[in-house]
């Protein structure tokens, strides 16, 4: 096979596969597209309720551990990242969330030019494609699947508690700005419907484009700054390609600044101190990073939930039939069915917590092993939307192997504590309204209905989880002072090479953020094409 390219992508993930499908489109491009893992097609993958089998897999997922987080009382966290075809949109819970207006004004002005919502919102439009009972709205590659009809009967509780407390139930939560509806999915026909699904399979023949699976990156060769080629290992055997026109990094918001750092483009002081040779002093890389930290509180119900279908074997039997058979039946549905974006207090200028509300009642240990509950229950979990904290992502070894520092830096503002304050007390309203008390036969926590704010907060330190949306280390701006890139995803300083992934945002968004992935991989193709004619 070649070695010369016009274009190399660093991961198949949820940007790598779009970036891949678009810059293959001109036959003249040569292409080549580097994944660490393999192949997507496992049962559990295309299975919408199996990410709970992928979560632990090693197969398919990096299984990263944080460093211990100082405000979360030392503790440690699991954040599985996906290492296969398609990414963490081959493992994740498939909710599909555009964000609030709010947030991409927020990410111009924070030097990403024309990154605004009205610019974002046609790109959205352009890739999407709503399908419901009774409509089809769009024709994008991303199916967006309403499945409300096909919802535990057990989220209509949900649903009348969001009316008890006035806030909007929307009919399409994605494009929704408020309230609490039944969750759309990156689903068809019962299937996950990743970015690989949506993007790379359909082209993944185009003979310009070429996929190299269980392809470790170590380093991107950087001359005269000037990204030149990738080195590359394959059965442990190293290659090497280079690239006429530009390397992409889609390696997502922890392997992006990792593999940039050990290709000696970083903060000098974290370089040194791993024994990577310094060819591009950028202070940024692998700095800024956010996540979204949610509460979660359980109850047990005298209610049929999702436990008394798959929280037995007899159970599991059955679902797993009816899966089979027809694609139907609990497999066929994703965990979230409920979501969506509510104010703290009136006075709230935009929403800022986001709501999750599901059948099921589940924990997860340490390693991240999850159990299903036998007995019936149902979650209530708050999130706030917006954190200000920022924490890091720095190698520790010029290895690649060795997984590197992650530093949540959770809390570590006192906005951030204020807003874990109010996720408690929105737990508290809804479980204290007459429907989820009419069904509630007794709270996990017997005591978080009573607690006030000094309790909310220890609480939330103590049991806070994240919710897996690590972005912004390699994020947008307007100089290398304070960002790694600028408005068109070019590295400050560099030439041919950009960052296109979650790592690229500059500030989180308010929700899930596998659709702004991908909308921000579609619009980086264009402007790669734009810049390469």
């Amino acid at each position: 096979m070649t070695k010369h390219f016009d274009y190399i992508i660093i991961g198949a993930g949820s940007a790598g596969c779009i970036l891949a499908n678009k810059l293959s489109e001109n036959l003249k491009n040569n292409v080549l597209l580097l994944e660490a893992g393999g192949s997507d097609q496992r049962f559990w993958i295309k299975t919408p309720l199996g990410y709970a089998f992928t979560y632990n897999d090693p197969k398919v997922n990096w299984r990263y551990n944080t460093e211990p987080d100082k405000n979360l009382y030392e503790r440690t966290a699991y954040w599985p990242r996906g290492k296969v075809i398609g990414g963490s949109s081959s493992i994740n819970a498939m909710a599909y969330f555009r964000g609030l207006e709010n947030d991409f004004t927020d990410w111009e002005n924070a030097g990403a030019k024309n990154w605004g919502w009205d610019n974002v919102l046609k790109t959205y439009q352009a890739i999407e494609k709503h399908v419901s009972k009774k409509e089809i709205v769009g024709d994008g590659p991303i199916q967006i699947s309403d499945l409300s009809e096909h919802m535990h009967p057990f989220t209509k509780n949900f649903m009348s508690a969001a009316k008890e407390l006035n806030w909007p139930t929307p009919k399409n939560t994605p494009i929704a700005t408020e309230g609490l509806g039944y969750v759309h999915n990156t689903t068809k026909n019962g299937k996950r419907f990743s970015s690989a699904d949506a993007f790379l399979h359909p082209i993944k023949n185009r003979k310009n484009l070429h996929i190299i699976k269980n392809a470790t990156v170590e380093k991107i060769i950087i001359e005269n700054l000037q990204a030149k080629g990738v080195i590359y290992k394959v059965n442990n055997i190293k290659k090497y390609a280079d690239a006429n026109k530009e390397i992409i990094l889609s390696a997502g918001a922890i392997g992006s600044p990792q593999i940039l750092q050990l290709s000696g483009v970083g903060p000098k002081e974290i370089l040194k101190k791993s024994d990577v040779k310094l060819i591009h002093h950028s202070p940024e890389v692998g700095q800024g990073l956010q996540d979204h930290l949610a509460i979660t509180k359980y109850f047990s119900t005298h209610e049929r939930t999702l436990n008394a279908e798959i929280g037995n074997i007899f159970g599991k039997i059955i679902a797993g039939f009816k899966y089979i058979i027809n694609k139907s039946g609990p497999l066929s549905i994703p965990v979230n069915q409920t979501s969506g974006f509510v104010r703290s207090e009136t006075k709230s200028t935009v929403p800022d917590i986001q709501i999750y509300a599901n059948p099921i009642a589940y924990s997860t240990d340490n390693s991240g092993k999850t159990y299903v509950d036998k007995k019936s229950g149902f979650l209530i979990s708050a999130q706030p939307t917006r954190p200000t904290s920022r924490g890091s992502i720095n190698i520790q070894s010029p290895d690649i192997n060795i997984p590197p520092l992650i530093n949540a830096n959770s809390l570590d503002t006192k906005d951030d504590q204020l807003m874990a304050i109010k996720a408690g007390k929105i737990i508290q309203q809804i479980s204290n309204t007459n429907v989820i008390k009419s069904v509630t036969t007794k709270a996990f926590d017997t005591n978080f209905i009573n607690f006030n704010d000094n309790d909310l907060l220890n609480n939330f330190c103590e049991y806070a989880s994240t919710v897996y949306h690590p972005c912004c280390t390699c994020r947008m701006g307007n100089s290398i002072n304070d960002s790694v890139i600028n408005h068109r995803l070019q590295i400050h300083g560099l030439k041919n090479i950009r960052v296109v992934d979650a790592s690229s945002f500059p500030n989180i968004t308010s929700g899930n953020i596998n659709a702004p992935t991908m909308m921000l991989a579609y619009r980086a193709s264009e402007m790669i094409l734009e810049d390469n004619i």
